[in-house]
């Protein structure tokens, strides 16, 4: 048995690549790739376990791409860039000004090589900033995409960004009104002369109450998803991407035939004017001495749907 001496102490080898360190028997795997001496600690004091570990890193090693070991950071952050371009303007944006952050703010510098980096330097770039949860897990998913592209192309074994966990998000208490504040919200909107989007921003408000649709769905709501016969209306959950039909209750299908009378004929038009009606309900509620209610999930809709069912 052959051991190599260390001033803490020894590492005794126990089989082929395989080493045991004699100051707390842990196992470490030693192998040669192109003349290049890899040594990685397998964690474990179970030989049968530092074994199949052992197995499993060659295995890595052999998949790795040696002629990207030189792949800098910033030449990975410049390649990934280039495969955003089909996402929406604003999330290119984010991921852009996160991929800047790792260039700019990275602990090593942007010119260390991937394969390098670990997992401590992932902790101290994160730890660098202070932002909420939404924004901490949008890092983590693009430092993971990032890494994850590396690993794809074989210039990594594993990502050092796999150990990151997001972050719960909180699920604030939002106050919903009461059916009656919900028809004097309404009728206090549609009750402003002078303002040329009142009977919009009305019948916009109504309808979210009455249908218990979202913002995003009633704004994209057109003629055509209307069905008078069958009495449903059939739309698309933008949040989650997927379409789903509805019933047109009676409150919501006098509210719609007034509104797709005034559209053109054969045209199909959106049935409202308007995307979001955020200034016509905190208006409202101002006037009305109430709280600043929304139209989002759950405020309006769920007052509305209490009075659709009454």
């Amino acid at each position: 048995m052959r051991t190599r001496e260390s001033r803490k102490g020894a590492f005794q080898k126990v089989g082929e690549c395989l080493y045991r360190y004699s100051s707390n028997g842990v196992y470490f795997a030693r192998v040669k790739f192109n003349r290049k001496e890899i040594r990685r600690s397998l964690e474990t004091t179970d030989r049968n376990v530092a074994r199949r570990e052992l197995a499993r890193f060659k295995d890595a090693q052999r998949q790795i791409d040696r002629s990207q070991g030189k792949l800098a950071l910033t030449e990975l952050c410049d390649r990934f860039l280039k495969t955003i371009h089909h996402q929406r303007p604003k999330t290119v944006a984010q991921k852009t000004l996160i991929i800047q952050r790792v260039k700019h703010d990275w602990p090593t510098g942007p010119s260390n090589q991937v394969p390098k980096v670990g997992p401590s330097d992932v902790d101290l770039w994160l730890s660098r900033y202070l932002f909420g949860p939404s924004s901490r897990n949008l890092h983590i998913a693009t430092i993971k995409a990032l890494f994850a592209m590396a690993l794809r192309d074989n210039a990594i074994c594993h990502s050092p960004a796999g150990h990151l966990r997001y972050v719960k998000r909180e699920k604030p208490i939002r106050k919903t009104p009461s059916v009656e504040e919900f028809k004097a919200i309404v009728a206090n909107i549609r009750s402003q002369q002078f303002n040329a989007d009142a009977e919009e921003s009305a019948d916009f408000v109504e309808f979210i109450g009455l249908a218990g649709l979202g913002q995003a769905e009633a704004s994209a709501l057109r003629a055509s998803d209307i069905d008078w016969e069958r009495e449903t209306i059939t739309t698309f959950r933008h949040k989650t991407k997927t379409g789903f039909a509805i019933p047109l209750y009676p409150q919501v299908r006098e509210l719609l035939w007034r509104r797709c009378a005034r559209l053109n004929r054969g045209c199909d038009q959106r049935v409202f004017g308007i995307a979001e009606a955020k200034k016509a309900i905190a208006g409202a509620c101002r006037r009305l001495g109430l709280p600043k209610y929304s139209h989002r999930s759950p405020d309006v809709y769920h007052a509305g749907n209490r009075a659709r069912c009454r």
